[in-house]
């Protein structure tokens, strides 16, 4: 099942401040690479401007955190059909405008997931599904993306400080 995460699950990845959420972004991503996900090009601009903006990581290191995932998942951007679904949805449906070009960029690519705490968890809006990955209990639609837990996890890659 063809997956994709918003910005938050790469911002809480990066930033280790992000508390438990830190560890569970982590092992979110850490599987995603393996499986049938793609990330937005938007998503990985907002994540180098949070980085450099919010969280006052140099520029430098901020690249190298974009840089690790566009090696390691599939970068999917948005295209003119994308802007009109997305501000359909946001006229529709009431999103913000770039929730809605997220959910727009995903679905063009073939996603039936996207992997958001924002939105309402469970929504499925033509053909893709809002699933909150730290939500407890995680949902079956996001074990059966990323695949069963791991019996012995390793250690996750570091984050920004």
């Amino acid at each position: 099942m063809r997956f994709s995460v918003d910005t938050n699950v790469l911002v809480y990845a990066a930033v280790r401040q992000s508390g438990p959420r830190h560890l569970m972004a982590i092992d979110v991503m850490r599987r995603a690479s393996g499986r049938d996900c793609v990330v937005t090009l938007q998503a990985l601009g907002e994540l180098f401007r949070a980085l450099t903006g919010k969280f006052k990581v140099p520029a430098g290191e901020a690249i190298a955190r974009v840089d690790e995932w566009r090696s390691a998942i599939p970068v999917v951007a948005a295209d003119e059909s994308c802007l009109i679904d997305a501000m359909d949805a946001v006229a529709g449906h009431g999103w913000s405008f770039w929730d809605a070009m997220m959910w727009a960029t995903a679905r063009r690519a073939g996603c039936r997931l996207l992997l958001s705490e924002d939105g309402d968890d469970g929504r499925t809006l033509g053909g893709v599904t809002l699933v909150n990955p730290f939500a407890s209990p995680r949902s079956p639609l996001l074990t059966q993306a990323l695949g069963a837990v791991p019996a012995r996890s390793r250690r996750p890659r570091g984050g920004a400080r």
